[in-house]
């Protein structure tokens, strides 16, 4: 699987051919270090471990700022792996973003979704309400109304839908077009939205 660590930038918008107005997000996609490769005889599976984001020292263990120098790279503020890459790379190598990503391409992000704290039922979960708010229905319209039975279960139920810390969450987006690439910048737009806030760390999957 192909894919790039990269930054969220932010949310503009474009024209297409059609003059129809498209809102896309803008992704800082690499370039990344490989900063190790994985194989089959020696770790059981093939995968590359790719770095983003410069780190400083002071906040970098020993073992990592070792591992970081076997690679000849300064230290990174986040590493992954993307297992069976189909681009032969080599320790110490960049991967930019032309080489994974082409215009029309579809891909997969994941992100860490904003944190919205604790919500009722309305927000976190969609509930309508209690019908209207007329008719004796006093402050019931975000409520959630009732949870459970009687004497028997006498408990509520797992998994019941009720108000609760909502957001902050790994979030996988799937069928994202790539809009345009912009290699000199190592910039990539992406369809639609993405998880995150801005600057946040974003994984695309090809």
């Amino acid at each position: 699987m192909n894919g790039l660590l990269g930054k969220k930038i932010g949310m503009t918008s474009i024209f297409d051919e059609a003059g129809r107005n498209i809102a896309c997000t803008v992704v800082e996609a690499g370039p990344c270090v490989v900063t190790q490769v994985k194989t089959e005889e020696t770790d059981g599976y093939n995968a590359l471990q790719i770095g983003y984001g410069e780190a400083k020292e002071k906040n970098t263990s020993q073992a990592l700022q070792g591992h970081f120098e076997k690679a000849s790279t300064s230290p990174k503020r986040k590493v992954i792996e993307l297992r069976d890459f189909d681009i032969e790379k080599a320790i110490g190598d960049l991967i930019k973003v032309d080489e994974v990503f082409n215009e029309g391409d579809m891909v997969s992000a994941v992100g860490n979704s904003k944190g919205k704290g604790f919500q009722g039922v309305v927000k976190r979960h969609g509930f309508r309400g209690v019908n209207d708010a007329t008719h004796g229905q006093h402050n019931r319209q975000r409520a959630p109304g009732s949870i459970g039975a009687a004497s028997y279960p006498a408990r509520v139920f797992k998994g019941m839908r009720m108000g609760g810390q909502d957001g902050g969450r790994r979030v996988k987006v799937q069928n994202l077009r790539v809009l345009k690439v912009f290699p000199e910048k190592n910039l990539i737009l992406v369809k639609g939205a993405i998880p995150g806030h801005k600057g946040s760390f974003v994984i695309l999957e090809k």
